[in-house]
C-alpha cells in the first residue's frame, strides 16, 4: 500500500500519466478495500472512452482574413470586393468562396471574436499551438503533444500526433521525444523509409544488438540520452512493422469520396486525417499554406478556398457518416486575422485583435455564431474569445484537463494552459 501511495505523489519529468494514475489508484483502492470491482471497471470504462476522442486541426498557415472567410462586411468599405452567400442556417452568411462549408454550417459553430496580441507569424503560431507566448527559458509542449500524453493510446504502433504539411509550432517541448509529432509531407503515400529492407526475424536481431549496445552506453552515465534515443528508435521500429501503416495510403478509398475531398494536397491531408483518427491517432493537424495575403488578397483567397472549402466540408460529412463526429473535434483557424482596411497592394496585413474560425464535432452545437466584431471589423463587439479560452474549449471537448500539470525544466509544475475558461456556448 505504501509503495502505491508513494508512486502517486511522484512528479517525474513527464508528470502524472493518466493511465499510471488509474492503475495505481485502482491497485491501492482495491488493496485498501475502498474500491470495489464495479468501481474499478467504471474507472477503466471512462478511460477507454477517452481514448477514442481526437482532434483534427485544420491550420490556415499565414493568417486567414476574417473578412473573406466567415465574418464578411459587405455593407462597409472595409469589406472590399467580397460578396456573401447564405448558409444552411437561416440568417448566417459567410464569404462567397465557401459554398461547401456553407452547406454544412448547421454542423459548425463559427467564432467571430477570437482576439490576441501576437502579430508576428512565428510567435503567434507558437502561441496558438502551445497556449503560451515564446520564452527563452522553456520550450512548451504543443497542444497535440499534451493531448497525446493525456488520451493517446500507449499501445498504438503508429504515432499518436501527426502533422500533415508542416507547422505544429513547437513539438513536444519538455515532454520529450515520446510525444513529438510525426510530420507527413506527401499525404496519400507511405512515409519515407518505412519499407523493411530485411526479414522480420533478422530485423529483430538487429534491434536486440542495438539495445545491447545502448545499455552499455547508458551504464556509463548516459541514461537520459539513451532513453530518448530508444524512444525514437522504438517509435520507428513500431511504425515500419505496423499493420496500420496502410492507413497512410488512400488507394483503397472510393474514387467518389476522394473526389469530394479534392485532389489537392490539403484534400488528401484531410482524408488521411480521417483515416488516422480511425486507427486511433489522437491529434492530427492538416496545414494549408499561403494565407499571408499582403497583396492580391481576394484572388489568392479564392484560389485557396477552392482547395480548403470542399475538403473541410467533406471531412465533416465523412466523419458524421461514419459515426465519428461526436468524438472527433474539427477546428479550422490560423494564427491571426488580417487588417480590415485593404492596403495599397490589394492585400490585408497582420491583425491579431480580431480574427475568426470554426469548430465542428466533439459535442459542439452547430448552426450558431459566437461573438461579433464591430461593423468596420476593427474591434470585438461581443464575447471576446482568448487563446486560453480556445484551449480550454478544445480540452473540454475531448475530456482533457487543461489544468493538468507537468514538471517543467524551470523546476515548477506547468499547466497545459494558464487562465481562460470554456466557451460554454459552444456546447449548450
Amino acid at each position: 500500500m505504501s509503495t502505491s501511495i508513494h508512486e502517486l505523489i511522484q512528479w517525474g519529468r513527464r508528470g502524472f500519466s493518466r493511465r499510471r494514475f488509474l492503475h495505481t489508484v485502482s491497485a491501492a483502492g482495491v488493496a485498501a478495500g475502498t474500491l470495489g470491482f464495479r468501481d474499478l471497471m467504471s474507472l477503466q470504462a471512462a478511460d477507454l472512452r477517452k481514448r477514442h476522442k481526437a482532434v483534427i486541426m485544420l491550420w490556415m498557415n499565414g493568417g486567414p482574413s476574417q473578412m473573406e472567410t466567415f465574418d464578411p462586411k459587405p455593407n462597409h468599405e472595409n469589406g472590399g470586393e467580397t460578396s456573401v452567400i447564405s448558409t444552411a442556417v437561416p440568417g448566417i452568411r459567410i464569404a462567397e468562396p465557401w459554398s461547401q462549408i456553407a452547406s454544412v454550417l448547421d454542423r459548425c459553430a463559427v467564432i467571430r471574436s477570437f482576439t490576441n496580441k501576437e502579430g508576428n507569424h512565428r510567435r503567434a503560431t507558437y502561441q496558438l499551438h502551445t497556449g503560451y507566448v515564446p520564452s527563452g527559458s522553456v520550450k512548451h509542449p504543443s497542444l497535440g503533444s499534451n493531448v497525446a500524453q493525456q488520451i493517446g493510446d500507449e499501445n498504438l504502433d503508429i504515432p499518436t500526433v501527426v502533422s500533415i504539411g508542416r507547422p505544429d509550432g513547437s513539438g513536444a517541448g519538455f515532454l520529450g521525444v515520446e510525444y513529438d509529432p510525426f510530420f507527413i509531407n506527401n499525404p496519400g503515400q507511405r512515409p519515407d523509409n518505412t519499407q523493411m529492407a530485411v526479414g522480420g526475424d533478422r530485423y529483430q536481431r538487429r534491434l536486440n544488438l542495438f539495445e545491447s549496445l545502448q545499455q552499455d552506453f547508458a551504464q556509463r552515465g548516459a541514461d537520459q540520452v539513451v532513453e530518448n534515443h530508444n524512444a525514437i528508435y522504438g517509435k520507428a521500429a513500431d511504425l515500419v512493422r505496423s499493420p496500420r501503416l496502410s492507413a497512410f495510403e488512400l488507394d483503397d478509398e472510393p474514387a467518389s469520396l476522394r473526389e469530394k475531398y479534392g485532389e489537392s494536397q490539403f484534400g488528401r491531408g484531410c482524408l488521411l486525417a480521417r483515416r488516422l483518427v480511425e486507427q486511433g491517432v489522437s491529434y492530427v493537424e492538416v496545414v494549408s499554406n499561403g494565407w499571408d495575403t499582403h497583396f492580391d488578397n481576394f484572388d489568392r483567397i479564392g484560389e485557396l478556398a477552392g482547395q480548403v472549402d470542399p475538403a473541410t466540408a467533406a471531412l465533416i460529412l465523412d466523419l458524421e457518416d461514419r459515426g465519428m463526429l461526436d468524438d472527433t473535434l474539427v477546428v479550422w483557424m490560423g494564427e491571426f486575422g488580417r487588417t480590415p482596411r485593404v492596403n495599397g497592394r490589394g492585400g490585408r496585413d497582420h491583425f491579431p485583435r480580431v480574427f475568426n474560425g470554426l469548430m465542428a464535432g466533439g459535442g459542439v452545437r452547430g448552426g450558431q455564431v459566437i461573438g461579433a466584431s464591430t461593423a468596420d471589423g476593427n474591434d470585438i463587439l461581443d464575447r471576446p474569445v482568448s487563446v486560453p479560452d480556445l484551449f480550454h474549449s478544445i480540452c473540454h471537448a475531448i475530456g482533457v484537463d487543461p489544468e493538468f500539470e507537468n514538471m517543467s525544466p524551470l523546476g515548477r509544475p506547468m499547466k497545459i494552459v494558464e487562465g481562460g475558461s470554456v466557451v460554454n456556448e459552444l456546447f449548450s
